[in-house]
């Protein structure tokens, strides 16, 4: 135990992980094969739980002409959201939509031990910002390329970083790498 300020920071339980190192190569290419091997999952559960809570969720809110349509695709439930005055719905930049996303997910999973990946969009708010992405990614090598000087963008959610980075991936004169800790990660767009 260690002294610390007014013992506000002492640690009082320690948890300890142990691995034990197996030497046989059977015991570690069963491993690989089970690790590939992905089970698939029912999501009919998955959907139930969603359609519940939506149900429960756009019955509390102020628009009244919302509707919604869950579907499995592929392994991923994708949630539309449409209606009038979403924009409350999508927040500064798709924040709300995130934390709806986050909540969905959850509910999603909380009768099960395994998660499916969820996706949630309201008024077809991804494919305009996918769009608006790529706009600035074009945009944002351009003037990189001009002015010879390295450009980082604003903190962005995963998605939104990969969109950027596979529009510029192909990029003869740019380069971009993510830098930072989650959710303060951030793209640099320099030259190559």
């Amino acid at each position: 135990e260690k002294r610390s300020f007014f013992s506000i920071l002492t640690p009082r339980v320690v948890k300890v992980e142990m691995r034990i190192k197996e030497d046989s190569k059977e015991v570690k290419n069963e491993r690989k094969k089970s690790t590939n091997i992905r089970e698939e999952v029912d999501a009919t559960e998955f959907i139930k739980n969603i359609n519940k809570f939506l149900t429960e969720f756009i019955e509390a809110l102020p628009t009244k002409n919302l509707t919604y349509k869950v579907e499995d695709k592929d392994g991923t439930i994708y949630v539309d959201i449409d209606g009038e005055d979403t924009g409350y719905l999508i927040g500064y930049r798709g924040e709300v939509l995130n934390s709806i996303q986050t909540v969905i997910s959850n509910v999603a999973s909380r009768t099960n031990k395994q998660k499916l990946r969820t996706v949630v969009n309201i008024g077809g708010y991804r494919e305009k910002r996918e769009k608006d992405l790529q706009t600035l990614a074009t945009k944002i090598a351009g003037t990189v390329i001009k002015t010879r000087k390295s450009i980082t963008l604003e903190p962005m959610p995963a998605y939104e970083r990969k969109i950027i980075h596979s529009r510029l991936q192909n990029n003869k004169k740019v380069t971009t790498e993510s830098v930072g800790e989650e959710p303060h990660r951030k793209i640099i767009v320099d030259l190559k």
